[in-house]
Order: C-alpha cells, then sequence, then structure tokens
C-alpha cells in the first residue's frame, strides 16, 4: 500500500543528504579537486549502491542478470548522460551568473527529470485530466518560482557580501555561450530520472524476487549510477594526467612534500563520508519514489526541490547569509515558503490519486 506523505519525507530525507554531502569535503586538506571528488565518488557511485542493494534486496546479481540488456543499456546510457550534465554544471555559473545560471540550469534540470517519463509515455493528457493530476502540475510549476526567489536572493546576497568570485563570474558573462551551456547542462541532469524510469523491468524482477517495496529501487541505482561513475571517472582522470596529481593518492604533493600519514587517512574517511552521505540521497529517493504510486515522476520535483531547500538553510546554518539586508533575506524566505508548499501540494495531489 502506497502512502505520498510517507514518500514525501523520504524525499525530504534524501533532500537533506544532498545538501549535506559536500561538508565532509570542505574539511580535506590539500588534495586537489579531482582526486577528494573521484575517491568520494567511488563511494557514491559504485561501493554504497552495491552494498546497500546487497544487503536490502534479494538476489541481486541474479535479478541483474535476468534484466534485458537493453533495459540494462538505458539505465547506464542515461545515467552517464547525467553525469555530463554534473559536470558542465559549473560552467553555468561562470557564463550566466548565479542568479541566471541556476534559474535556467534548475528549471530546466526540474522539468526535463519530472516531465521527461510521463511525456514519452504518453500519460500527460490523462494525468492533466484529473484533479490529483492538475495539482501534482500546479506543485511543479510553484518549485520552479522557488528556484527563481532562491536565485535571485543568492546574487543580492553575493552582491551585498563583495564576493570576489561573483565579479569574475561578471567578467566572463557571455549570455549566447551560458544559455546553451545551461540548457545542455540542465537537460543532461534531468537525464537521471529517464535511468530510473527505464529500469521498471529491473524493480518488477526484484519485487518478483522477494524484495521489499520500498527497497525495489536500489538495483536500478546500481546501474545508473555505473553511468555516471564512468562519467566522471573518464574527467577526473583527463585532470589527474593535466595536473599531474596522481601521487596525491599516497600523499605525495605536486610542491615535493608528503602528506602526514593522519591527514591522508582522515582525507580518505572524509571522501568515504561524503561519497556515502552523497548516496544516501538517492537511496531515500527510491523509498520515497515506492511511496508516490502512478504519480512517481513527480519525485524529481521533490527532490530537486529538497535539495535547493536544505542547501539553504545550510547556508543559514553556516553563517553565509550573515549581515545580508532584510529585503534579500525575505527574497529567499520566499523561495523557501514556496519550495516546501510545493512539497505539500504534490504530496497532497498524490494523496488524492491513490
Amino acid at each position: 500500500m502506497v502512502n505520498p506523505l510517507v514518500g514525501v519525507v523520504y524525499h525530504w530525507i534524501g533532500g537533506l543528504a544532498s545538501a549535506s554531502f559536500y561538508v565532509p569535503y570542505k574539511k580535506i586538506q590539500r588534495w586537489s579537486w579531482e582526486i577528494f571528488w573521484i575517491t568520494g565518488g567511488l563511494f557514491s557511485w559504485f561501493i554504497a549502491p552495491w552494498l546497500a542493494a546487497s544487503l536490502q534486496t534479494e538476489d541481486l546479481l541474479g535479478v541483474l542478470s535476468a534484466t534485458p540488456t537493453s533495459v540494462l543499456g538505458w539505465c547506464y546510457f542515461w545515467g552517464a548522460m547525467w553525469g555530463l550534465g554534473g559536470l558542465t554544471f559549473g560552467l553555468t555559473m561562470r557564463y550566466l551568473g548565479l542568479s541566471l545560471g541556476m534559474a535556467v540550469a534548475l528549471g530546466l534540470t526540474t522539468v526535463i527529470g519530472t516531465m521527461g517519463p510521463p511525456v514519452f509515455h504518453g500519460t500527460v493528457g490523462e494525468l492533466a485530466s484529473t484533479i490529483s493530476g492538475q495539482m501534482t502540475f500546479l506543485g511543479i510549476l510553484v518549485t520552479l518560482v522557488g528556484i527563481v526567489f532562491v536565485a535571485k536572493a543568492g546574487q543580492a546576497r553575493e552582491r551585498e557580501q563583495g564576493i570576489d568570485q561573483v565579479e569574475g563570474q561578471n567578467a566572463e558573462f557571455n549570455l549566447k555561450k551560458g544559455i546553451l551551456i545551461a540548457i545542455f547542462s540542465g537537460v543532461m541532469s534531468g537525464c537521471f530520472a529517464w535511468g530510473l524510469d527505464a529500469g521498471q523491468a529491473i524493480r518488477d524482477l526484484t519485487l518478483q524476487a522477494g524484495t521489499n517495496p520500498l527497497s525495489q529501487g536500489l538495483p536500478v541505482l546500481c546501474v545508473v549510477l555505473a553511468g555516471g561513475l564512468t562519467t566522471n571517472l573518464i574527467w577526473c582522470a583527463i585532470l589527474i594526467y593535466r595536473n599531474r596529481s596522481f601521487g596525491e593518492f599516497s600523499g605525495q604533493m605536486q610542491d615535493g612534500s608528503q602528506l602526514p600519514s593522519k591527514v591522508l587517512v582522515f582525507n580518505y574517511a572524509l571522501a568515504g563520508l561524503g561519497g556515502t552521505i552523497w548516496y544516501l540521497q538517492f537511496f531515500f529517493y527510491t523509498m520515497g519514489e515506492s511511496q508516490m504510486g502512478q504519480y512517481g515522476f513527480s519525485s524529481w520535483t521533490l527532490h530537486m526541490a529538497s535539495i535547493i531547500l536544505f542547501s539553504t538553510l545550510w547556508g543559514f546554518a553556516l553563517s553565509e547569509w550573515k549581515g545580508v539586508s532584510a529585503p534579500v533575506r525575505r527574497k529567499v524566505w520566499t523561495g523557501i515558503i514556496f519550495l516546501v508548499g510545493s512539497t505539500v501540494i504534490i504530496g497532497a495531489g498524490n494523496m488524492l490519486a491513490n
């Protein structure tokens, strides 16, 4: 028996995990980005997914071996495409700035990831003809409004605080190039939802094997995240070669110094912790999706809204909004209210459907 309100709670927990995973990374000392990113990524995209699926599902290898090759291929493909979206997100901020970049990229990611599956399956008209479907679509629209408010508040905050990064971004502002990259990043990032949707046959097989319905999506993650791992591994390998940073894995720094053993172990522990927390966002995402019934496609909107909500709250906790003017604070809190409201509206729409 599905319970959309429980699903919303799971999505909130997943959003909190996504908003929190980078906190351990900030404590890593002297490692280059590509070193800690791929180290943590091995936990995010390989170790944690396979460990969780092995412990929480029945006959994992048997289920995947019985899955049609085409299903595995599409799950892997969409995962790789999602990896490209994540890698180009930073370029969007560089050429468009925070406000416009976030609004375009995250807005597209939300729309593509949410509406893609029902458009592909031809069920949009059917869903829109019901009160529950109309409420769900309204919740998606409210999420987009919240994204715009939070993005504009973030731009105003950095302008007031005089952060140099924003000045650099403004100097490199390029609307044509930025929009094209933002569209690419937004569309590709939304491909994760397509990968999960493509894995329905895997969910069916794992349920037949006796897996608890809450955990039915975990084997799908193993395949989709393998695609993401491939994309990120290739890019990090290129950066490691270009920056000659491979020695940092053993503590041999580029300036010829040796990282103390305690620091090196601490770095690996922090990367592992951050990577595992990152994975937990989708661990809980699949649980939330299992509770949304025929409106499972709305899970992506709930996921994006929760990430932005908790990322903003983390910003307050870490004093990033300290000293910001009252109008800007009102703007960000307006965005938060819209994001919270959107999850309530979507949850209510799903409840009516079920």
